[in-house]
């Protein structure tokens, strides 16, 4: 049994477990609900609502406000969520142990939302950067630069706890080397492949639009920036080479983080691995821009536009704080 998964690619089923995965293996160029998967931001306080400022009508959640929200949009044909959380009691020390704590609101949150939303696909971003006291995505070694090693296996810890807590979906966001390995090893140790998907962040770049999303997770670094993991804007080769080493290590799915400045990436990708669903996230940076780009029908019809665009050059599924506004647009059309 052990020979089967030394070639992490031919694990398939992990990739269809829930009906909106199954969706996404039948593409098209519409936009319909399960195109969209919806961010949502998670705090400690379970009854607290808190707006993001630097993003018009976003908020930060505890579970208990969140999960009235999520009925209304699954009533309008929500299907999958992105999940971030966000600690300001629980510590953050050089190892992020609050990452996979059982104080943390995410763990909290899984079980009692699995329990609400039967059919609700619920992923999870996975990394260091919210829970380390130095903002860094991956651990660092005593005289400054990623351990790349350790943050590989303590990023695996982290993936695992969150699909033992009800996860369907892990979606690793760092950009370490082999991560992807080292996460599928630990869903086969655990026997839950099957069960659990891996979202890869494949071509993550070293944009300059993340800064409303890092202001309200307060994930900035201490020190530095993220330019040694994250990749070089102008760069479709290592675009390209970062994908490949994710489908080979056994990623269910593929990204390209920003969405709209990087269609040609997305072209690339979807060509080369068209057999791989592939999401787009579409960052804080462009929700600010579009939400700002005319009065309220001039803006909705930029962002369908946009998506138009996202999906044609080849995006499955689209990640987008507009979630809640589509998905009202979707309903009124029909």
């Amino acid at each position: 049994m052990s020979n089967l998964y030394l070639t992490p690619e031919h694990v398939l089923q992990g990739g269809y477990h829930h009906a909106a995965l199954r969706k996404l293996q039948e593409p098209n160029t519409s936009i319909e609900p399960h195109n969209i998967m919806y961010p949502v931001f998670l705090i400690e306080k379970d009854n607290a609502i808190e707006p993001v400022h630097s993003m018009p009508n976003v908020n930060r959640y505890g579970v208990d406000q969140l999960i009235p929200l999520l009925a209304e949009l699954v009533e309008k044909g929500l299907k999958s969520i992105l999940i971030f959380g966000i600690v300001e009691t629980l510590p953050k020390d050089p190892t992020g142990t609050s990452a996979d704590s059982v104080d943390n609101p995410v763990i909290k949150a899984l079980p009692k939302l699995r329990a609400a939303f039967p059919d609700l696909l619920i992923a999870c971003d996975v990394c260091l950067c919210p829970y380390t006291s130095h903002g860094h995505c991956g651990l660092l070694k005593s005289g400054g630069g990623i351990d790349h090693e350790a943050s590989v296996k303590r990023i695996a810890e982290v993936a695992l706890a969150y699909a033992k807590a009800g996860a369907h979906v892990v979606a690793p966001s760092d950009m370490m080397d082999n991560r992807i390995k080292a996460i599928k090893e630990e869903l086969v140790r655990n026997k839950l492949q099957n069960q659990v998907s891996i979202l890869s962040y494949s071509c993550k770049f070293a944009s300059s639009m993340y800064g409303p999303f890092r202001d309200t997770m307060k994930s900035s670094p201490m020190e530095g920036d993220r330019k040694c993991y994250q990749l070089p804007p102008g760069s479709a080769a290592l675009a390209a080479r970062a994908a490949a080493r994710d489908v080979a290590e056994g990623a269910d799915f593929l990204m390209v983080k920003p969405g709209l400045p990087y269609l040609d990436i997305v072209r690339q990708t979807k060509d080369r691995f068209p057999h791989h669903p592939l999401f787009i996230y579409q960052v804080s940076g462009e929700y600010e821009l579009i939400s700002r780009s005319g009065d309220r029908a001039s803006m909705q019809t930029n962002l369908m536009e946009i998506l138009t665009c996202m999906r044609r050059a080849g995006a499955d599924c689209i990640i987008t704080y507009f979630a809640p506004l589509i998905l009202s647009i979707i309903s009124e059309k029909k």
